[in-house]
C-alpha cells in the first residue's frame, strides 16, 4: 500500500473516533476514561479498590489498622463490529478517492456506526435498571405526571449517588413532548454547557440534569444485532427485539459508565491490493463495550412502557 494511502487511512481513523464520540447521544461515556488493560483478544481489566473505613484514633495506641484490596476485574467486550465496501476504480479519478473514500466512511459512521452504539447503551443501561427494580412509573396520565416522574427519577438517582454527582436524563420523543406540554417544565428549564469531548453543546436542563433527547429507534430495551451473513440479516444494523420495550426516561450519573473501544480502526486498500476486484477496498471494525461502574449503578433509574 502506498504511503499517502497509509496517510490516508490513519487520518481517517483519527476523524472517526471523534465522530465516535461527538456524534452518538451516549458519546460522552467515551470521556469517561478507566485505567483499563488489555489482556488476550476480548478481555479488559478494570481496576477495583476495596478499603476500611475510618476508626477511633486512640492516643496510647496510636491509630487502627485498616486494609487496603487493590483487584483488576476481568470484562469481556461483546460487540466486534465491522463492514467492507468497495469502490470501482473507474468510479474515482487518481486524485478523487480520499475525498470520496471519507465520504462514504463518515456517512456510515454517521447513519449507521453511531445510532448502533446508542442503542446498545441505552438498553444495556435500563435493562440493568430493570433488572435490579430502579425503575418509575407514570401515577395516572403521562402528559399530568411527567414532570413529577422526572423528579421522582433523579430523587432515586441522587439518593444512591449524592447530591453533588452530575446526572443526565435520556428522553424519547413521547416523554420528550410530554415535557414540554408541561407547565412545570416551562417554568423549571434553563439552558446548560455540557461537554462531550471536544465540544461544549448547549442543552436544556431542570435542576442541573441535562435533558438529551433521543430517537425512538435507539430507546428500547433489547435489540438483535444482526450479522450481516444470515439470511434476513443481509442488511446488517440493529432492530429491537419482539419483547423490547420503549425507553421512556433514563437518568443516571454522568460517570455512570465508560465506553471503551479496543478497536477503531479503517484500512483503505488500492484497486492494485485488492485480489477480488478492480476497486479500492474500504473495511471499518469497531470493537467495543459499555462498562458500568460499580460505585455509579444505583443511580441508574428507568421508565419504559
Amino acid at each position: 500500500m502506498a504511503i499517502n494511502t497509509l496517510t490516508l487511512a490513519q487520518n481517517m481513523t483519527d476523524a472517526l473516533e471523534k465522530v465516535i464520540v461527538q456524534k452518538p447521544v451516549t458519546g460522552f461515556f467515551a470521556d469517561n476514561a478507566l485505567q483499563a488493560k488489555f489482556v488476550g483478544a476480548n478481555t479488559v481489566l478494570i481496576p477495583d479498590m476495596d478499603m476500611s473505613g475510618l476508626g477511633d484514633y486512640d492516643r496510647d495506641t496510636g491509630f487502627v489498622q485498616g486494609s487496603v484490596t487493590i483487584g483488576r476485574t476481568p470484562y469481556t467486550l461483546s460487540m466486534d463490529r465491522g463492514r467492507t465496501f468497495q469502490i470501482d476504480a473507474q468510479d474515482e479519478d487518481e486524485s478523487g478517492i480520499p475525498s470520496l473514500a471519507g465520504e462514504v466512511s463518515g456517512e456510515f459512521v454517521r447513519t449507521k456506526v453511531c445510532p448502533e452504539i446508542d442503542a446498545y447503551c441505552l438498553s444495556k443501561l435500563a435493562g440493568f435498571a430493570a433488572g435490579k427494580s430502579q425503575t418509575v412509573s407514570a401515577e395516572g396520565e403521562l402528559t399530568e405526571d411527567v414532570y413529577n416522574m422526572f423528579l421522582r427519577a433523579v430523587s432515586k438517582a441522587q439518593a444512591a449517588v449524592g447530591y453533588d454527582e452530575e446526572l443526565v436524563c435520556f428522553v424519547d420523543a413521547t416523554v420528550y413532548d410530554a415535557l414540554q406540554a408541561s407547565p412545570a417544565f416551562e417554568r423549571h428549564i434553563a439552558v446548560n454547557e455540557f461537554k462531550k469531548g471536544d465540544l461544549n453543546l448547549t442543552v436544556r436542563s431542570i435542576n442541573g440534569v441535562a435533558i438529551l433527547p433521543v430517537p425512538d429507534s435507539r430507546m428500547k430495551t433489547a435489540y438483535d444485532f444482526l450479522d450481516g451473513t444470515t439470511s434476513g440479516q443481509t442488511d446488517g444494523g440493529f432492530a429491537p427485539t419482539g419483547a423490547a420495550k420503549s425507553i421512556g426516561m433514563l437518568v443516571c450519573p454522568k460517570r455512570a459508565a465508560s465506553l471503551v473501544r479496543k478497536t477503531d480502526t479503517v484500512r483503505i486498500f488500492e484497486p492494485s491490493k485488492n485480489p477480488n476486484a478492480d476497486a479500492w477496498k474500504i473495511d471499518y471494525r469497531v470493537y467495543y463495550d459499555l462498562l458500568l461502574k460499580k460505585s455509579m449503578q444505583d443511580g441508574i433509574v428507568a421508565y419504559t412502557y
